[in-house]
């Protein structure tokens, strides 16, 4: 049995959910999301205890994989409606920095142009100062692929650091050339 699956996803006060037609309907003080899972998943929900239940039909290994990510997806979705998603990320460099241009950022990192993105319905883009920025939303999916397209825009270089990374993330710095006498 998977340790994931069968544990059920307890709803928090002011949380509304739906289950209907292949569909999962989650709504909350943050937003609407909807999940179409698996046909092979059966997902139920207990309106008195309120908990959803994610049950497979049998242990073949796609029903066991569906499983504990069925519940995982939901799970998340509850998350995103009742407190969001957040990514920091920063930026390091001389001269690199991002601005708000209405709802799109800019970021000027060391290219001829700026590079302008627009965010997903349901991401919003903050700058804490020009060097930082905070990713927020509802959908887990989005806000992390958002600031993943962020970041791809210039990750950082392993010789100075230059570029745009995650607010924790570690990067591997490697040591230049070193000029010796040899022959």
């Amino acid at each position: 049995m998977s340790r994931i699956g069968k544990q059920p996803v307890v709803l928090p006060a002011g949380v509304k959910v739906r289950v209907a037609d292949g569909k999962v309907f989650v709504e909350g003080p943050k937003g609407k999301l909807e999940l179409a899972y698996h046909r092979n998943m059966k997902v139920e929900f207990d309106e008195a205890g309120k908990v959803i239940k994610v049950a497979r039909p049998d242990d073949e290994r796609l029903n066991r994989a569906l499983h504990g990510l069925t519940r995982s997806l939901i799970a998340n979705m509850v998350q995103g409606v009742t407190k969001g998603f957040e990514k920091r990320l920063a930026i390091e460099g001389v001269g690199y920095q991002a601005r708000m241009d209405k709802k799109s950022i800019v970021l000027t990192v060391g290219f001829a142009n700026p590079v302008t993105l627009t965010p997903p319905d349901g991401v919003t883009v903050a700058l804490t100062d020009p060097t930082h920025i905070v990713v927020t939303g509802a959908d887990k999916q989005k806000v992390g692929q958002f600031a993943a397209e962020i970041r791809a825009s210039r990750p950082p270089e392993p010789y100075k650091g230059k570029g745009v990374r995650y607010e924790n993330e570690q990067v591997r710095r490697k040591e230049g050339k070193s000029f010796t006498s040899g022959g």
